[in-house]
């Protein structure tokens, strides 16, 4: 599957690709279109997910090929966030709710906000943190 040029991809370094790849499915409903296994057989080098009409990629943390890639520590402060937009107010609860009990932690509970949207956000189990929206109406 070929990117479309210009697109913004996140690629995410998690401390389990195998996890993480089984609670997106989960919680955002995301489809593996990609996975290659490292030479361990233990760890992903490298995935591509499905999410609505996007894509993120991610693998796990291998310090060995000193990258300068790796997993953030679960429960930190992140200093990025993956935004979703969503088709629909429901969406975003319903997508907050099953986060939460694939083992997502709630930040900000959704609701409605002052540019017009329904929002959210959480943090994964991975150390990621997720923005969750739709429009309003």
């Amino acid at each position: 599957m070929a990117e479309r040029a210009g697109s913004v991809i996140p690629y995410l370094t998690v401390g389990s690709a195998l996890d993480a790849i089984a609670f997106y499915r989960q919680a955002f409903r995301a489809e593996e279109t990609y996975k290659m296994m490292a030479e361990d057989g233990r760890r992903v080098l490298h995935a591509r997910l499905r999410i609505g009409e996007g894509i993120v990629m991610l693998s796990d943390d291998f310090p060995e090929f000193g990258s300068g890639a790796i997993a953030p520590v679960p429960g930190a402060r992140a200093s990025v966030a993956v935004a979703l937009a969503l088709a629909s107010a429901a969406d975003v609860d319903a997508t907050f709710a099953r986060a939460l009990a694939a083992g997502a932690s709630g930040e900000m509970v959704p609701s409605d906000v002052f540019w017009g949207d329904r929002f959210a956000t959480l943090a994964d189990p991975f150390g990621h943190r997720w923005m969750l929206s739709a429009p309003q109406g």
